[in-house]
This record gives structure tokens, sequence and C-alpha cells, in this order.
């Protein structure tokens, strides 16, 4: 059997790859191509799904990857893999030493062994650009591989060391949401949400993914209502909107002596439109 699959290593890094003459499903362990070597992963996707996924997320820079799954990961390999985290501690220590060392403003997060430990990957946070040049070098010799440096936000950092949010449940960034888009502060305000930052923002301090999972429900719901501050014709004359509640469907009105009163918006639409009317 050949196709497209899509195979996640550690933290939410995630590839594409071709396969042939392999029966994969999503869970199975393979090992795929990697950079100048060979590296291991979990199937997380295969044939139509992984396409949509790849193309989606713009993982895909051609319509069919150059990489490819070169085979099932057997016993022995999968436990090399589950040792392979003790060493990537080890390596996470002695790196977070030499940048010590060198006085470099950068937060090392996390390490990554490649499979085949013919690469290292350190990723890091930092809030300028930093020369590690001379860092690379030390840890070549200190670790005898080749070494990747990658800069990281910290919205990508959280979803590397995975956590746990204010819902009581695993951050989304670091177990499900395919992408990090940016989430701006309308969407709190479109919700009538407390703006205070301590409120709204995950682990990582930026503003939590979750507020555009029910965004375009409220946006859909809130076009039923009219704009707070709007004056309107109604049955007890001139009123203004003071605020709409979406959930109870009710809109809270003012006439000019300050006398207020709450009425279900359709009740409101059937007034205007007598008025109207006569």
């Amino acid at each position: 059997m050949s196709g497209f699959a899509e195979v996640s290593f550690k933290g939410t890094r995630r590839g594409y790859f071709r396969f042939d003459a392999l029966n994969l499903t999503p869970g199975d362990h393979v090992i795929v191509q990697a950079d100048r070597g060979e590296d291991m992963g979990e199937v997380t996707a295969v044939g139509n799904i992984a396409e949509r996924k790849c193309s989606s997320s713009g993982g895909c820079a051609t319509p069919t990857p150059t990489q490819r799954v070169l085979r099932m990961a057997g016993p022995e390999e999968i436990g090399r893999a589950r040792h392979k985290a003790d060493d990537e501690r080890r390596a996470r220590r002695e790196t977070r030493r030499h940048v010590a060392r060198h006085g470099l403003k950068m937060k090392v997060t996390e390490t990554e062994w490649q499979f085949d430990r013919k690469k290292l990957i350190v990723y890091f946070t930092a809030e300028k650009r930093v020369d590690f040049r001379s860092l690379v070098r030390d840890l070549a010799r200190a670790f005898r591989t080749r070494i990747e440096l990658r800069q990281i936000g910290v919205r990508d950092e959280a979803a590397l060391l995975g956590g746990v949010g204010r819902c009581g449940r695993e951050l989304c960034c670091s177990t499900w949401l395919p992408e990090l888009k940016p989430v701006s502060l309308q969407l709190a305000k479109d919700q009538s949400l407390s703006l205070n930052p301590a409120q709204i923002s995950g682990c990582c301090g930026r503003l939590m993914c979750c507020l555009m999972y029910e965004h375009n429900s409220y946006v859909e719901s809130r076009r039923r209502f009219p704009r707070e501050g709007r004056s309107l014709k109604t049955a007890l004359g001139y009123e203004k909107v003071l605020s709409v509640n979406i959930f109870s469907d009710t809109i809270t009105l003012r006439n000019d002596e300050g006398e207020q009163r709450v009425v279900k918006v359709d009740e409101l639409k059937r007034e205007m439109a007598a008025r109207r009317r006569n």
C-alpha cells in the first residue's frame, strides 16, 4: 500500500511523508527520512486526511512530499526512543551551562535528538536576536554531532512543554490544536469578557487560544441586536440601547427621563415594526 502520511515527533513538530508498500495506521511508530539521516515518529494521519491537514497548515511545499517513510519501527527501536528522553534531559542541562558561560540572553526550552543521533535540535526563546555562533561550535564539540538552534515564541514554548490551563485540562496547543493562530483582544471585546490580562491569558502569557472557538457564534448572534448607544423608536417613544444580552435574548433600554426597561429582542422588533406602520 502507498500513500501520504502525517508523522508527529516531539512536542508539536510534524512532518509529511510519502510511503510505499506499507500498511500504515494512526498510532504506528515509523522510521522516516530526516536531515542527513533517519528519525522516528508516530503516524497521526494517513491518506486524504493527511493531505488536507498538510494543505491547510501550509506544511506541503510540493503536492507530493520528497521525503519517505522508510519502514515500521521495530520493538528495539521503540525502546531506544524511550531512553532518548533521559539523554535529552542531560543535553538540556549541558546546553544551559554553555549558554550561561557565554553570557547569552536566551532561555533554553527543550532539546531533541534526531533518532540516529546525527543532529541535536535546541529550542530556545529570546527577546532579541542572539549571536550564538560560538555556542554552536562549543555544543558541536561537546556532543560530537550537528547542532541546530531553533528560536521559538512563548506560545510555541507552551505547546512544546505542555501544561494545564485554567479550565483544568491539558493545553490545547500541546494536545490537539493543529496550528497556533494569532489571537487579538477584539475577540474578548466581542464576547463581552473582562479585559484584565490575568483572566484572559494562558500559561504562555498570551491571550488564550480558546477565545477563538466560540467567537463566530457570538458575532452571528450579535447581528440580531442593535448596537449599544443607538436610539430606537419604540412603543414608548425614543429609547437608547444601553446593553444587550445574547444569552437571555434581551436588550436594556433607557428613555429620555432616565427610566430603564429590559425587553426581549423579538418583542422590541414588533414594537418598532408597529411604530413604522403607524
